[in-house]
């Protein structure tokens, strides 16, 4: 049995948040990695990320507590809904 892409994402939007989450993790587990997007990965830690780092160390006056950014998520996720 085969069913489309479309009629699989509809049912698992009825299911509850919970067990979406569950199986968006199962799903994302069966998927093998994909050697482009850790070299992805890999150039934008060594470039971007190690800038910002670097811009950071330079001027603390630039850093947000975790908690900020955290609740920031927060809100921005909650507005989904």
């Amino acid at each position: 049995m085969s069913v489309s892409e479309s009629k699989a994402y509809e049912a698992g939007m009825s299911l509850p948040e919970e067990a979406r989450r569950r199986l968006a993790l199962r799903l994302l587990n069966s998927v093998d990695p994909d050697e482009a997007f850790d070299q992805a990965a890999e150039a934008w830690l060594r470039t971007e990320a190690a800038a910002a780092y670097d811009a950071l160390k330079a001027d603390s006056s630039r850093a947000v507590p975790a908690e900020d950014v955290r609740a920031k998520f927060e809100a921005k996720w909650a507005a989904r809904s």
